[in-house]
């Protein structure tokens, strides 16, 4: 309790209170005093709140600080019987009631400021149902609801503003940014004004010049035109194929098709287009009106803070309590009735979730099925463009695909043949190499020998030197 009072008169001396209270003067307050207090720190968080409690009945000080507290999301301690007890403190302004409330709105004024601004424009008013029979009085609900939830968003926009990190120092250095860039394209601008005035006919120049840019834009906007008109007659092309295809896949189903099958098919589908119509669809229908509801529940509601939110997860875990005890006692009864019959519930929602996925799982299939056909059509129509020629089916491409096999297998065949005949030829080329070489060292050493022979008859060396030039020429090598 002296922690609590510490916080209350440590906030009240700060601004905006100044009050300039210690633990002393404040707990000697009188209990008007004491309303009083509280009555100034509930009128910084609501304006209109500021009252002085002298000049009005306690009725109705209690009623209007309980409506505030109530907008607020007060909750006094404890059950329904300390309410009256809460409301009957409040009245005269008892300590052990006031010392609470004060603890608490101090340490979360932003925050219930906050609440209470937009509980001034978000608590609907309840007009009666007899008084909306009435066309005025519809119309003027209907527009005070537009304008409430106007109100919503456009408050969203302004917080999510505030917290996406804008600056006034930044918004203002680029608006001095542009106004400098601005200016420079002023000057320049009047720049190429003097400079073109001491051009000829400089009027008729702007004048085409002008001209040219419309025509630009002129241009610009045709072509983007273009493009629109591109894309719709892509989509009707697109139609206009999906329903051709299933015009040829009904022909082709009547012409094949049995009455037998054809009843039995008719009948699949009844019956899976009811069990979607009557089961499934309802089901989903009835989930995302409750998650609308809920959602739309939480919209309406004021932004909770950090104390809210703890107060719901301990309610959330007190109730996860109870909901454990229950299932203990549950389960230490040990019927064997209600066993059997969970058995039965259990193996009843399996069959169900199964029932459920199995219908899912066929009508993935069936779009699947359906995109895989107009994937195949347009590829089918891209393929006609660009060949000419029609597309192979059924039996016709079984007997292109086993003759491209046999080709193929020819191939492979041929190419193996030439690639050993590549081989022999590299084979065959180097040994022509090496014989010539070897041919060439023999006449080499023949000349050699032939040269050696007549020097040695003869012994001139004329002759010797007639006869190595000769050597040279013939061989083209100096021996």
């Amino acid at each position: 309790m002296s922690d609590q009072i510490k916080f209350i008169v440590d906030n009240l001396n700060k601004e905006p209170f100044r009050k300039n209270y210690n633990l002393i003067t404040f707990d000697s307050l009188e209990p008007m005093q004491l309303l009083q207090v509280l009555n100034d720190v509930l009128a910084e968080i609501d304006p209109k709140q500021v009252v002085d409690i002298r000049e009005e009945m306690p009725e109705q000080t209690a009623k209007r600080m309980l409506s505030l507290l109530g907008i607020l999301k007060y909750r006094p301690p404890g059950n329904a019987t300390d309410m009256s007890t809460f409301r009957q403190g409040l009245v005269i302004g008892s300590k052990p009631v006031i010392y609470p409330v004060l603890h608490w709105l101090l340490q979360r004024t932003n925050e219930l400021k906050k609440r209470a601004y937009l509980a001034r424009f978000l608590i609907k008013l309840e007009v009666p149902s007899e008084f909306l029979q009435d066309e005025t009085v519809a119309d003027t609900n209907k527009q005070y609801e537009e304008l409430m939830e106007a109100f919503k968003t456009l408050h969203k926009e302004c917080e999510q503003l505030k917290t996406s990190g804008f600056s006034t120092a930044e918004i203002r250095r680029d608006i001095s940014a542009m106004e400098e860039e601005k200016d420079q394209l002023v000057k320049r601008v009047e720049r190429l004004k003097k400079r073109v005035e001491t051009v000829q006919n400089h009027q008729r120049m702007l004048k085409i010049a002008r001209q040219l840019r419309v025509e630009k834009e002129r241009e610009e906007f045709l072509a983007q035109q273009k493009q629109e008109q591109k894309n719709q007659l892509f989509h009707a092309v697109q139609r206009l194929q999906r329903v051709q295809n299933q015009l040829k896949s009904m022909r082709h189903a009547a012409a094949d098709a049995k009455p037998e099958s054809l009843m039995k098919r008719l009948e699949e589908e009844i019956k899976f287009n009811s069990y979607m119509v009557t089961e499934k669809f309802p089901k989903e229908l009835e989930n995302k009106k409750k998650e609308l509801h809920f959602l739309q529940k939480v919209v309406s509601e004021p932004a909770m803070g950090h104390s809210d939110l703890l107060e719901l997860e301990s309610k959330i875990n007190e109730i996860n309590a109870q909901v454990n005890q229950l299932i203990e006692k549950k389960m230490m009864r040990n019927e064997p009735i209600e066993g059997k019959l969970s058995l039965y519930r259990q193996q009843a929602s399996i069959i169900s979730r199964k029932k459920e996925a199995k219908a899912e799982e066929l009508q993935e299939a069936k779009e699947k099925l359906a995109s895989l056909e107009r994937e195949a059509s347009v590829k089918t129509n891209q393929t006609r463009e660009l060949d000419g020629a029609e597309v192979l089916k059924g039996d016709e491409f079984k007997r292109y695909v086993s003759k491209l096999r046999s080709k193929s297998t020819v191939f492979k065949k041929k190419h193996q043949i030439i690639a050993e005949f590549k081989a022999e030829f590299g084979l065959l080329q180097r040994t022509e190499e090496l014989l010539k070489q070897r041919h060439e060292n023999v006449q080499h050493q023949l000349v050699m020998q032939y040269c050696r022979g007549v020097l040695r008859e003869h012994k001139s060396e004329v002759c010797g030197l007639w006869l190595c030039n000769e050597v040279i020429v013939f061989t083209g090598k100096n021996p």
